[in-house]
């Protein structure tokens, strides 16, 4: 496998390259421009010290304890209280492509150059992301405002040779880590506490992590729509270019062109009037309901590529020399992004399983077996699969609720407002997995559709290439059996992989 190495300065970072690095198919550097750029800001940082300047949570409190001034000898234990302060995380740990996200992310902030910090430190950082050294990050404990204060904490603390991390599939305390990667633990000097703890880097790696896999969902979504459209010899009008047109949303006509490439040359699907006149919303809204989710994948899109390159800290340090307190930690925007794009998945989801209730209902089905059973009666075939696909669209609708509606205040009502962003972010992704799970759940039951009806030669070439992927994971079933095992399976390669989405052989 060829290794990349991407240059991370802050400004052009791409979810598809934090995959890349996550994935160990990429390593990180910075370039002569960024370090020069690096090493500026922290000069700024040392003036504004000389100067005998006050500046927020370099020689002062945090948040209602900003009031207090810090004695100049007593800096550098200041960034370190705060890092062993904000270690309060708890739960599950962050999965670790989660957690290497936000380093990747974080790293990329501090490039840019505004947050004061040294070279020597953030070169620390991209160490560990080359070493796979991953900080054990608990998964609650961050209300999106102040920055991700506890995750970014549990994450830093690694790297004065403190905390827990994981090397090489073993959990260490930080300095073990270190050590086995041959790593040295830097001593935070003024600022440097506050620069890696400062910011919207786990509500922004959960947001890129998680458009990774919605894009792939959304192509098995349209990939599933059209197994089970010729597994019911559904009708090809409702996704005619002409009459999507008529309605100019660019992504419906997306949704639609893929379909059509989807079904052409299939012998199944029909025309209008020749089976029956039109087919359910669940069929026939195809382009509709997805293209509404992409459009929810777009401006999340859209928001987390801007917060991936962006500076979040608090205070900033400027170009013209100021160091100024903000408000560019706040997650808002991830959180509002995040819950858009929670609808959106939910909805792939909750219509999938309305199309995997045609498949299985004998009212529905279009004459196939019940429950698409070998044997039925004596056999229960896919009956409780839907019912399994519909425990989880009932799940994500309570987990499609909107945190960003929610705010309580922290810190003394100092920070009395906050975006539980980082929670958006969480639920967006389970929704996402949750969500490639009912997909499958259609997959699988549309391949058995088609295996009763000896359909398979009638099938569309990209089709019947698709269900081959299907039918290797799952294949049909001779008779009842568990199936959980390969609906699990099926799901988490809808969601990882990239071979069968981007070849021009299926989409």
């Amino acid at each position: 496998m060829t290794v990349n190495t991407i240059y991370l300065d802050g400004h052009t970072l791409t979810r598809q390259q934090v995959e890349q690095i996550i994935r160990g198919h990429a390593t990180v550097a910075l370039d002569d421009e960024v370090i020069a750029r690096v090493n500026v800001s922290r000069q700024r940082i040392e003036q504004k010290l000389q100067d005998g300047a006050a500046i927020y949570g370099v020689n002062t409190g945090f948040g209602q304890l900003s009031t207090i001034r810090i004695h100049e000898d007593d800096n550098e234990l200041l960034q370190l209280n705060l890092l062993r302060s904000n270690v309060t995380g708890v739960g599950e740990p962050f999965p670790e492509d989660v957690v290497r996200g936000m380093m990747i992310l974080r790293a990329n902030a501090l490039a840019r150059g505004f947050s004061g910090i040294r070279l020597e430190t953030l070169q620390l950082l991209l160490a560990l992301i080359n070493e796979h050294v991953t900080p054990v990050v608990p998964s609650q404990g961050s209300v999106g405002a102040s920055g991700d204060l506890a995750p970014l904490s549990h994450l830093a603390l690694v790297l004065v040779g403190e905390g827990k991390a994981t090397y090489k599939g073993e959990v260490l305390s930080g300095s073990e880590a270190l050590k086995k990667a041959r790593l040295t633990p830097v001593t935070l000097k003024a600022k440097e506490g506050l620069a890696l703890v400062n910011g919207t880097q786990a509500m922004g790696a959960l947001g890129a992590v998680t458009l990774n896999e919605t894009e792939r969902l959304g192509l098995a979504a349209d990939m599933a729509a059209s197994l089970t459209m010729e597994a019911l010899r559904s009708i090809r009008c409702a996704f005619d270019a002409n009459l999507l047109a008529v309605r100019p949303h660019p992504e419906m006509e997306e949704v639609g062109a893929r379909i059509r490439r989807n079904i052409d040359g299939s012998k199944r699907v029909s025309t209008q009037g020749e089976l029956r006149m039109q087919d359910a919303y669940s069929i026939r809204c195809i382009p509709q309901v997805h293209a509404a989710s992409w459009q929810s994948f777009y401006h999340a899109e859209r928001i987390v590529h801007v917060e991936m390159n962006a500076t979040t800290d608090n205070p900033v340090v400027l170009e013209n020399g100021d160091v100024l307190s903000g408000g560019h930690f706040h997650g808002q925007p991830i959180a509002f992004a995040m819950d858009f794009l929670k609808f959106g998945l939910c909805e792939w989801g909750s219509i999938s399983e309305r199309r995997t209730e045609r498949l299985v209902n004998p009212h529905l089905n279009e004459g196939l077996p019940p429950f698409l059973a070998t044997k039925p009666g004596l056999e229960c075939g896919l009956m409780i699969a839907q019912y399994t696909a519909a425990s989880i669209v009932s799940e994500n609708k309570v987990l499609a609720h909107p945190s960003c509606v929610d705010s309580i205040p922290t810190s003394g009502n100092q920070e009395d407002h906050v975006s539980m962003g980082t929670t958006s972010a969480r639920q967006a992704r389970q929704i996402a997995h949750n969500v490639a799970k009912v997909i499958a759940i259609e997959m699988i039951c549309a391949s058995q559709a088609i295996y009763l009806d000896h359909a398979e030669e009638q099938l569309a070439p990209r089709t019947k290439q698709f269900l081959e992927h299907v039918r290797a994971i799952c294949p049909p079933l001779l008779t009842d059996q568990p199936i959980g095992d390969e609906i699990e399976a099926l799901a988490h390669y809808l969601l990882t992989t990239n071979d069968v989405y981007h070849s021009n052989a299926i989409y």
